[in-house]
């Protein structure tokens, strides 16, 4: 009677934690349809709060944070009020949430090369010298624990590009990197709908660019 009773809450324990898990998912994916139609501060924001509402209840994912902090960089590189490093200090918050939860997560880390940039846009002239060893940091992890991450390639080549250009240097090389990104990009499947997959419209802009 015992081995019986331990069995079904054991059944009812598997049910309920399947059922929070479709949940999980379906706020995520919901979610993730309206961050992918986003286009201006406020769209993004609002984005944002959901997915820190989401963060709030999932305390063991990391994914709702990665999502969140994302909305606040790319906020920062659409605003025109001069409050970029508002939004950055909201992502900052995040990303170190991230990397308690789940510190040899490569994504992260290709995020936090994202955010570094999103900080050294902001005054090229003043944080070029503090920031972008930061940004070849973060990188630099980021490939180590996941070589052939096509997010942490793009950025790396991305600021690769906007450094040539700045210093009128040929972009030929980076042209190649860029297609020779394109073409493999698809070889790099996320480990499920909701991990990150952002990047590749990116690339293709670089490559359309190299072509003109």
């Amino acid at each position: 009677m015992k081995k019986a009773t331990l069995i079904t809450i054991a059944l009812c324990f598997t049910v309920s934690s399947l059922l929070a898990n479709e949940t999980y998912y379906q706020k995520m994916g919901e979610t993730l349809q309206k961050f992918n139609k986003c286009s201006s501060v406020e769209e993004f924001r609002e984005v944002a709060n959901t997915f820190a509402n989401i963060s709030r209840v999932e305390t063991k994912e990391w994914l709702p944070l990665y999502y969140e902090a994302h909305c606040y960089i790319l906020m920062s590189f659409i605003d025109r009020t001069g409050a970029n490093d508002s939004y950055l200090d909201q992502a900052e918050t995040s990303i170190n949430k991230m990397l308690e939860l789940v510190p040899e997560e490569g994504e992260v880390y290709a995020l936090q090369a994202f955010y570094h940039t999103g900080r050294l846009v902001v005054n090229p002239a003043e944080r070029a010298m503090t920031t972008a060893p930061l940004v070849s940091q973060s990188l630099g992890k980021a490939l180590s624990l996941d070589p052939g991450n096509p997010r942490a390639l793009y950025i790396k080549l991305s600021n690769e590009m906007g450094t040539a250009q700045y210093f009128g240097q040929d972009t030929a090389p980076m042209c190649k990197q860029a297609q020779l990104l394109l073409d493999t990009w698809d070889s790099h499947t996320p480990e499920s709908p909701i991990h990150p997959s952002w990047g590749k419209e990116q690339t293709e802009e670089i490559v359309s660019l190299c072509s003109k």
